[in-house]
C-alpha cells in the first residue's frame, strides 16, 4: 500500500523553479505572436491571413480542458513535462525553419497547432506540479513567479528571437536559439517533487473502505476526476473562483486598443513597439511579483477585486489626461504593470480554489473560462472606440471593470451568509 504523506512534513518547491518551467510556454506564444507575425508582415502576407494563423494558436488552449485529464490520469507529471518541453522546443525550431512567406503558410499552420498542443500539455504539467508543491501560505508568491515566467518566456520569444532575426542572414537561427533556451529552462524539472498518482490512491481508498472494485482502475480514476470537479464547483471558494472567470475584472482588454490610439497621442511605430512590447512586458512581470506578494498578505479574492479597481482607475485617468506622447508612455506602462497584478491574483485565487486532486484538469477549466471576459470586453471596448473615440473605449473598460467588482463583492457577501447557515444546519 502506498503511504500518503498528506499530514507529514514536506519540502515545497521554490517558486523560481516554476518561473523557469513555464518559460517554454511563453516562448511559443511570443515567437509566433511577435517574431513570426513580424516576418510574415514584412514579406507582404495580408493581415487577415496572419490573424487566422495566430487564431489557430489559441485553439489548443481554448479546449485543453478536454484533454487535461490525460495529465491527471496517465503518466507522471514530470514525464508529461519532459515530453511537452521537447515538443515545444522542437515546434519552435521547426517553425523558425519554415520560410515566413505566403508559400510557407501551409506548414506554418500545422506547426503552430502542433507546437501549441505541446505547450498546452507543458502548462498543465507545471500547473499540476505547482498545485501540489506550493505551501498554502505561499500561493500568491508562487502565482506571481509563475506568471512572471510566462511573460518572460513571451518576451524571449518575441524580443530575443526578433533581434536575432533582424541581425542574421540565417533564417533558422532565431528558432534554434530559442529552442535551446527552452530546453535549458526545462532542466528545472529536476528541482521539484512528483506528486503521488491518482490510480494507486483510488485503489487504496476502495480497499480501505471494504469496497470490491468492479470497474477498471481507469474508470474509477475518471469518476474521481469528475467528483473532484464537482467538489470544487459546489464549494464556496470554488464557485466564487468560477464566477471570477466570467466577470470583466482585470481582463486587460484595453491593452489591445493602445496601438490604435498611437496617432492620436503622437506615438510612432517605435513608441508602440517599446510600450506595448518589451517595456510593458518587463513591468507586467514586476507586477506579477508584487501582486503575488500582496496575495499572501490579504484575502486573495479581495486582492483580485482591488487590483481590478486599480485597473479601472488607470483607464479613467488615461482618458482624463492630456493626449500627449508622455502620457501615452505613462499610462500604457502603468496599465501593463497593473495587468501583472491581476494575472498574479487570478492565478492565486485559482490555485486556492482547485486544491490538489485532478489539478491539471481543474486549472485548465479555470484558465479556459478566463478567456471569456477578454473576448467580450475586447469586442465591447472596440465598439465604443469605433463609435465615439479613444476615451469612450477607455470608459467602457473602466465601467465594466467596476461593475464586475460590484457583482463579485455582492455575491461574496451574500454567499457568506448562505454558507454559514448551511454549516449550522449540518
Amino acid at each position: 500500500m502506498i503511504q500518503t504523506s498528506e499530514n507529514a512534513p514536506r519540502h515545497y518547491t521554490h517558486p523560481l523553479v516554476f518561473l523557469l518551467l513555464v518559460i517554454p510556454f511563453g516562448a511559443v506564444s511570443g515567437f509566433l505572436g511577435v517574431t513570426v507575425v513580424y516576418l510574415l508582415g514584412r514579406s507582404g502576407v495580408d493581415p487577415v491571413t496572419i490573424a487566422v494563423l495566430t487564431g489557430l494558436s489559441f485553439l489548443p488552449h481554448t479546449f485543453k480542458f478536454l484533454y487535461a485529464p490525460l495529465v491527471d490520469l496517465t503518466l507522471k507529471r514530470k514525464q508529461w513535462y519532459v515530453m511537452a518541453c521537447i515538443g515545444s522546443a522542437l515546434g519552435i525550431a521547426l517553425l523558425g525553419m519554415v520560410p515566413a512567406t505566403e508559400a510557407g503558410l501551409p506548414w506554418l499552420r500545422i506547426l503552430v497547432v502542433v507546437g501549441n498542443v505541446a505547450s498546452a500539455f507543458l502548462s498543465m504539467a507545471v500547473e499540476s506540479l505547482m498545485a501540489y508543491n506550493t505551501a498554502p501560505g505561499e500561493l500568491g508568491r508562487t502565482a506571481g513567479w509563475f506568471q512572471a515566467g510566462n511573460l518572460g518566456g513571451s518576451g524571449l520569444g518575441g524580443g530575443l528571437a526578433l533581434v536575432i532575426a533582424e541581425n542574421t542572414t540565417l533564417a533558422w537561427l532565431p528558432g534554434v536559439v530559442l529552442a535551446v533556451v527552452c530546453l535549458l529552462a526545462g532542466l528545472a524539472i529536476f528541482y521539484t517533487t512528483e506528486p503521488e498518482p491518482h490510480l494507486p490512491q483510488l485503489a487504496d481508498e476502495a480497499q480501505g473502505a471494504g469496497v470490491v472494485a468492479k470497474t477498471h482502475p481507469v474508470g474509477r480514476a475518471i469518476r474521481r476526476v469528475f467528483l473532484d470537479l464537482w467538489q470544487v464547483a459546489s464549494s464556496r471558494m470554488g464557485y466564487l473562483g468560477l464566477l471570477i472567470c466570467f466577470l470583466p475584472i482585470g481582463s486587460g482588454a484595453a491593452g489591445s486598443l493602445f496601438p490604435l490610439f498611437a496617432t492620436e497621442w503622437g506615438a510612432s511605430a517605435g513608441d508602440v513597439a517599446a510600450t506595448s512590447g518589451a517595456l510593458s512586458g518587463l513591468l507586467a512581470a514586476l507586477g506579477c511579483m508584487v501582486g503575488g506578494y500582496f496575495c499572501d498578505r490579504m484575502d486573495r479574492k479581495l486582492a483580485y477585486a482591488v487590483f481590478g479597481l486599480i485597473m479601472s482607475a488607470c483607464a479613467v485617468l488615461m482618458a482624463w489626461a492630456p493626449h500627449t506622447l508622455t502620457m501615452y508612455y505613462v499610462f500604457v506602462l502603468a496599465y501593463g504593470f497593473i495587468s501583472g497584478l491581476c494575472f498574479a491574483s487570478f492565478t492565486a485565487v485559482t490555485l486556492e480554489a482547485i486544491g490538489k486532486g485532478a489539478a491539471a484538469t481543474k486549472y485548465s477549466i479555470f484558465a479556459s473560462l478566463s478567456n471569456t471576459p477578454i473576448a467580450y470586453m475586447g469586442i465591447l471596448n472596440s465598439h465604443f472606440y469605433e463609435k465615439a473615440g479613444s476615451n469612450a473605449g477607455l470608459y467602457s473598460d473602466a465601467a465594466m471593470g467596476v461593475a464586475g467588482v460590484m457583482v463579485f463583492l455582492f455575491v461574496t457577501v451574500a454567499s457568506r451568509g448562505m454558507h454559514q447557515r448551511y454549516l449550522e444546519r449540518r
